[in-house]
């Protein structure tokens, strides 16, 4: 079976000369939050795979699918400062993304509450989560960054929220291949 890999045909079980660990490779698996994280990490911190393909844009975030097979995708994201995703979840996918550099904040929050958290990931920081997980990703910093996202399995659907006086509610779902 073959996958594309940032538009290359490449043999399963292979990212951009990178060994994917036993874990990633096809077989019908869910990938735990803990391999997403493993996949995620290994390509952050190989800037040679990504910085010639990264892109900045003012008008909105920049992101490109690097991967994906019937068990995970891997995704590049940019962040000028001041740009952020909106409060939303992966659908049924657990996730990770990893900062490859710069840094970005979560800010964390519960459908129905108004209660948030924030935490502040650092280049070479690796977020795992499961599924339902729920958050806005935002860079506050002056300086742009770059992340890496994986997904297991592939999304199909992210639901957007947003603050309102009775706490965070559902106001929209976006579909893979139609929204993004």
């Amino acid at each position: 079976m073959k996958t594309e890999i940032l538009g290359l045909a490449s043999d399963q079980g292979h990212r951009a000369g990178v060994a994917v660990p036993s874990a990633a490779r096809p077989g019908g698996i869910r990938l735990s939050p803990a391999s997403l994280a493993e996949l995620a990490g290994e390509v952050a911190a190989a800037p040679a795979s990504w910085q010639p393909i990264v892109q900045f844009s003012e008008e909105r975030r920049w992101f490109r699918r690097l991967e994906l097979t019937p068990e995970y995708e891997i995704w590049l994201l940019s962040w000028l400062p001041g740009q952020h995703t909106g409060f939303h979840d992966h659908g049924e996918a657990h996730g990770a993304f990893a900062v490859a550099r710069g840094e970005l904040r979560e800010t964390l929050a519960a459908p129905g509450s108004r209660r948030i958290r924030h935490r502040t990931a650092l280049a070479g920081s690796v977020t795992p989560f499961g599924r339902r997980h729920l958050h806005d990703v935002s860079n506050v910093a002056a300086v742009p960054a770059v992340s890496v996202h994986a997904y297991s399995p592939p999304l199909t659907a992210m639901r957007r929220y947003e603050m309102a006086a009775g706490g965070l509610a559902h106001v929209g779902t976006d579909w893979s291949e139609t929204d993004w």
